[in-house]
């Protein structure tokens, strides 16, 4: 199980791409049960006729292996993933699959051993602590974690963690109180609060502070890891709402998660991470309806709120014995 980055501290040859059908969607191969499957993707997000935009988020072939000599192992094995401007991907699995491995190597908190990183067409593979330092500072990529009271102060006030980054950023003190404020209101939370420290807060508004303050200096990409687990069903139903409405800015999403009811609701499409793999990539409404790889179709039938009864024991024992669990 690896563990969260610090919020103080911010081969095989490959097959060649199969073709566009005449809807712009990737086909997808079929390499039976237990392979990996390739990404399937809709390919229409070029902002209109001519070139279409690098995604803002590049990631192929990604390893990473923790520890030395005979205790050393894999916890990211070839993973490739993009995520386009405005859009959400959502990236599931079990403890230990390699989540949130997957975020601090995207954030530059874990080194790769092979393969590379792009974020806004910017090779982030070989930057040093300055480089990656500066690219945090501009807001580029942001983290939202799984609870708040690790990336807010408890000694700031609220006005004061959502200005931080701006005022690092050089932004004039007015400007940003007047950001921090419009961001506020975005998250659904009142002006009343901005005095407040984060332990005056609920759970649910804390969350939507953390998120709020990942958003202030609006960056093209935003990774939340598993934002929504530790919050009542209330809260969890805001915050997805408030993602929800992200899109319109143009803002891409990797939002990390256990729960596949959680991400089906707000992803565009979705990631399946196993055993540091990722077994199988397409559009939310695919992976749901039509799960192909066994490990998708056992996360897929235990969640009786994607199709209102959870699967048969014996089809579950089943699914497990192809993945050999």
């Amino acid at each position: 199980m690896t563990t969260e980055p610090s919020p103080r501290s911010p081969s095989g040859t490959r097959e060649p791409s199969p073709p566009e059908d005449s809807t712009g969607t990737r086909a997808q191969r079929s390499p039976g049960d237990s392979g990996r499957l390739r990404e399937a993707r809709p390919t229409g997000h070029s902002p209109g006729p001519g070139t279409t935009p690098p995604p803002v988020l590049q990631v192929a072939g990604l390893r990473v292996r923790y520890g030395l000599g005979r205790r050393r192992r894999t916890a990211l094995d070839g993973v490739s993933l993009d995520v386009a401007r405005g859009e959400t991907v959502g990236v599931i699995g079990e403890t230990g699959s390699g989540k949130s491995t997957l975020a601090r190597a995207i954030l530059g908190l874990v080194r790769a051993d092979a393969g590379t990183i792009a974020i806004g067409g910017e090779d982030v593979g070989g930057h040093n602590r300055r480089r990656w330092r500066a690219l945090r500072r501009r807001g580029v990529v942001q983290y939202v974690f799984q609870d708040p009271l690790r990336s807010l102060d408890p000694d700031l006030t609220i006005e004061d963690s959502l200005t931080e980054p701006l005022l690092v950023q050089g932004v004039p003190r007015q400007e940003a109180a007047a950001r921090a404020r419009t961001f506020l209101d975005r998250v659904r939370l009142t002006e009343e609060l901005l005095g407040r420290l984060p332990g005056e807060l609920s759970g649910g508004q804390r969350q939507r502070v953390a998120v709020a303050r990942a958003l202030v200096t609006e960056p093209r990409l935003v990774i939340l890891d598993e934002p929504v687990s530790a919050l009542d069903s209330a809260n969890r139903v805001q915050i997805l709402e408030i993602l929800k409405e992200l899109r319109s800015d143009g803002v891409a999403l990797v939002f990390i998660s256990h729960d596949l009811g959680s991400v089906a609701g707000i992803a565009d499409r979705i990631a399946v991470l196993h055993q540091g793999e990722l077994v199988e990539t397409g559009t939310a409404r695919d992976v749901i309806q039509r799960p192909r790889h066994p490990y998708t179709r056992l996360l897929v039938s235990s969640a009786p709120t994607l199709h209102g009864a959870p699967a048969e024991r014996a089809e579950r024992a089943a699914l497990r014995a192809l993945l050999h669990v």
